[in-house]
């Protein structure tokens, strides 16, 4: 198996990370000793670059995974792993931004992270529970204190770099006009059928790496579907290479300059989804791709409710 590619994030941070990386956002999610076992198998399939975050209740279940690594010797020491998680909504204020990150790292039984991202560009109360949300638990971004303590955090050394996710172009736009460390990173939706084309070409002029979530569509989760993995045109050149439609869409993504992030505790389906470096789409494939349908796949009217807020944001390029 052809060796896993590793990309520069932005010039301002200078740390390389593999380019494909384990999700562990699961729904419904896993129980802790399932999420434990799939991450122990992916480190031993080669993976080191790996995505967490405190909503997705599996920071615990990868920090007993790497220690296990450890003990078990298949990794030397904790810094051949690269481990991104995010603040979460509901700590989306100045002053609580470094305790978010604390208890991401006790969590994780971890003194520092590689990556720490803004989760959402909103904030919502304390009080939320379930999804979908009342409209008063839900708040503009207050960016500028927010990233105020994300910069903090990469001052005490608590994370090596700091970055955003699902943020749109004018949404950096605002971040960049004040940001004294500029983001690293922004991790957003991304796929042959949402190829974000404005929003990769704008974060290409920025220095702003790009990473893909939902590379397969989220096939198998409430707010996905199998349009990826069923669609006939990636079907198509996934006979002409002897791959499937997902190796193709996540060729296709890696062949844009993104970084990706893979979701799957099938030992198999972890294994095809690093089979993507050692051959190419040719230029016909990929015009073929360019020319699909376009439809986003996760918005946040159809997470939090059809608020005021959630359309604004999902209507934000």
């Amino acid at each position: 198996m052809a060796k896993v590619p590793e990309i520069t994030l932005s010039s301002s941070c200078n740390l390389t990370r593999p380019v494909i990386g384990m999700g562990t956002s699961s729904y419904p999610p896993a129980d802790p000793e399932t999420a434990k076992a799939a991450i122990i198998e992916a480190i031993k399939a080669g993976y080191r670059h790996f995505d967490t975050a405190f909503a997705y209740r599996s920071e615990q279940s990868l920090g007993e995974a790497i220690a296990e690594a450890l003990n078990l010797g298949l990794i030397k020491s904790r810094d051949e792993l690269f481990i991104t998680s995010k603040l979460w909504a509901s700590f989306a204020e100045r002053d609580l931004v470094v305790p978010a990150i604390k208890t991401s790292l006790r969590n994780l039984q971890l003194d520092y992270l590689d990556l720490y991202l803004i989760h959402w560009p909103l904030k919502l109360s304390q009080e939320v529970r379930q999804m979908p949300i009342v409209k008063e638990h839900a708040f503009p971004l207050d960016i500028k204190s927010v990233w105020e303590g994300m910069e903090e955090c990469q001052n005490l050394g608590l994370t090596k770099a700091i970055g955003v996710s699902n943020f749109s172009c004018k949404k950096l736009e605002e971040l960049l006009s004040f940001a004294k460390i500029p983001p690293a990173d922004n991790q957003v939706e991304m796929n042959p059928l949402w190829q974000q084309k404005k929003l990769r070409e704008f974060c290409k002029a920025k220095d702003i790496h790009i990473t893909a979530f939902s590379p397969l569509g989220a096939n198998g989760t409430k707010w996905g579907d199998n349009r990826i993995v069923e669609c006939d045109v990636l079907e198509e050149i996934a006979k002409a290479h002897g791959k499937t439609a997902a190796q193709i869409s996540l060729r296709w993504i890696y062949e844009q300059g993104v970084s990706l992030v893979t979701k799957s505790y099938n030992k198999e389906r972890m294994k095809q989804n690093r089979e993507i470096f050692d051959w190419s789409l040719t230029e016909e494939e990929s015009n073929k791709i360019d020319q699909l349908p376009q439809r986003k796949g996760v918005t946040f009217a159809s997470i939090l409710g059809p608020h005021d807020l959630m359309l604004e944001l999902d209507a934000e390029t």
